[in-house]
C-alpha cells in the first residue's frame, strides 16, 4: 500500500503499552476472553474491506465517520515498528495532517462504526512499513504491542501488510498469542502482495495457512505487480479479469477456504502506480468466482460461492472520485 512520504511525529510510547500489559497480569485479569473493542459483531459472510489513510497524501482527507456504510472491515492505515523494542509498534493519530481530528473523536467515531455492525482493524506496516519478528521475543513483543492497542483504541483486530517480507515461524506464532488475548471476535486480515502468494512455500503464504483457524481473510493486493502465474500456470497481465481470477484460484486451490480470500485493488488510477481496474472488472471477476459467469479467458475448474468479497486501496482514494467504487463493487458483493 502506498502511503506518506513522512510520518507524524510518537506520542504514545512502547512503555505505555508494557505497562498495561503488566497491569493486566499484576490484576489477574482474564485475557483469552477479552473483547477489547467492547462489540460481538463479525464481519459479514460477504464483506468488503477499505483502508483507511492516517496520513494526506494527496487523496481526500477524512475522518472514520466519513467512510460510506458500504465497508464492513476498515483498516487504520498503518501502525509502524517502534524504535526502541524488536517486534513491537505503535501507533500515533496524525491530527495534525487530518485538520485537526482528535484522538478522542477517531475513538468515538471507532465505536460509532462497530455499533453500526462493522469492523475496524489496525493495519501494520504499508509500503514503507518494516517490522521484524524473527524470533520468540520480538512475536511476543509484537502481540503485547498489538492487543495494547486494540485495548486503547477499540479495534476489532489487525491487519498484516508487511511488503517487505515476513518470517512465517514467528509471525504465526505472535498472532496465535494476540487471538488467544483477543478472543473468538478477533478480526485478523491480511494484504500479501502477487508474489507472495504465488506459491504454498512462500512465508507470506505458509502464514496464512498456519493461522488458517483465526484468519478472516487475504485481500492479496492484485496490482503493482506486472504479469504473474495463475493456477493453470500461464501468466496473466495485470488490470484485468484475467488476473484476478486466475490468481485468486492459487489461493483457492492452495488451502484458503473461500470465505478466506478477498480481491484487492485501487480504488482509482491514482491509488496505484499500476494495476487498476475498473469497479466493474471487479464485479466481473466476483461473478466468475462464485458462480462461473463474466470469465475472461480463464475460467476456473469450479466455483466458489463462498468468497469472501473484495478490497480497495483507499477509502479515501475512493472518495476522491465520488465513492464511485464502493458504491458499485459495496452491493455487488453483498449480493452475492
Amino acid at each position: 500500500m502506498a502511503r506518506a512520504t513522512t510520518k507524524p511525529a510518537r506520542k504514545r510510547s512502547f512503555l505505555a503499552a508494557a505497562l498495561t500489559t503488566l497491569a493486566l497480569a499484576l490484576t489477574g485479569t482474564a485475557t483469552a476472553t477479552a473483547d477489547p473493542a467492547g462489540t460481538d459483531a463479525a464481519p459479514p459472510a460477504h464483506a468488503v474491506t477499505g483502508y483507511w489513510q492516517n496520513f494526506d497524501n494527496g487523496a481526500t482527507v477524512q475522518k472514520l465517520s466519513d467512510v460510506p456504510g458500504d465497508y464492513d472491515i476498515i483498516a487504520v492505515a498503518f501502525a509502524d515498528a517502534t524504535t526502541t523494542t524488536p517486534g513491537a509498534v505503535d501507533f500515533t493519530l496524525d491530527s495534525a495532517g487530518l485538520g485537526g481530528y482528535t484522538e478522542d473523536a477517531f475513538k468515538a467515531d471507532i465505536k460509532a462504526k462497530q455499533a453500526a455492525g462493522k469492523s475496524v482493524v489496525i493495519s501494520i506496516g504499508g509500503q514503507n512499513g518494516t517490522v521484524s519478528v524473527n524470533d520468540s521475543n520480538s512475536a511476543t513483543n509484537f502481540a503485547n504491542s498489538v492487543y495494547s492497542l486494540m485495548q486503547e483504541y477499540g479495534f476489532n483486530g489487525v491487519d498484516i501488510d508487511l511488503e517487505n517480507g515476513l518470517n512465517s515461524t514467528y509471525m504465526s506464532q505472535a498472532l496465535k498469542s494476540l487471538a488467544a488475548k483477543a478472543g473468538s471476535d478477533f478480526v485478523l486480515t491480511m494484504a500479501p502482495q502477487t508474489i507472495d502468494m504465488q506459491s504454498t512455500s512462500g512465508e507470506y503464504f505458509k502464514t496464512a495457512l498456519a493461522v488458517k483457524d483465526i484468519l478472516t481473510v487475504v485481500n492479496m493486493q492484485y496490482y503493482n505487480s506486472g504479469s504473474m502465474l495463475g493456477c493453470d500456470g500461464k501468466v496473466y497481465s495485470q488490470g484485468s479479469v484475467d488476473f484476478l481470477t486466475a490468481l485468486a484460484c492459487i489461493q483457492l486451490e492452495g488451502g484458503l477456504a473461500p470465505s478466506q480470500v478477498g480481491l484487492g485493488v485501487p480504488a482509482s488510477t491514482s491509488a496505484a502506480g499500476s494495476g487498476y481496474v475498473s469497479p466493474s472488472v471487479v464485479n466481473a471477476a466476483l461473478d466468475c468466482l462464485t458462480q462461473g459467469t463474466n470469465c475472461g479467458s480463464f475460467k476456473p475448474s469450479k466455483t466458489y460461492p463462498g468468497l469472501r468479497g473484495a478490497m480497495t486501496w483507499s477509502t479515501n482514494w475512493d472518495a476522491s472520485t465520488g465513492n464511485g467504487w464502493s458504491s458499485t463493487v459495496g452491493p455487488h458483493v453483498h449480493g452475492l
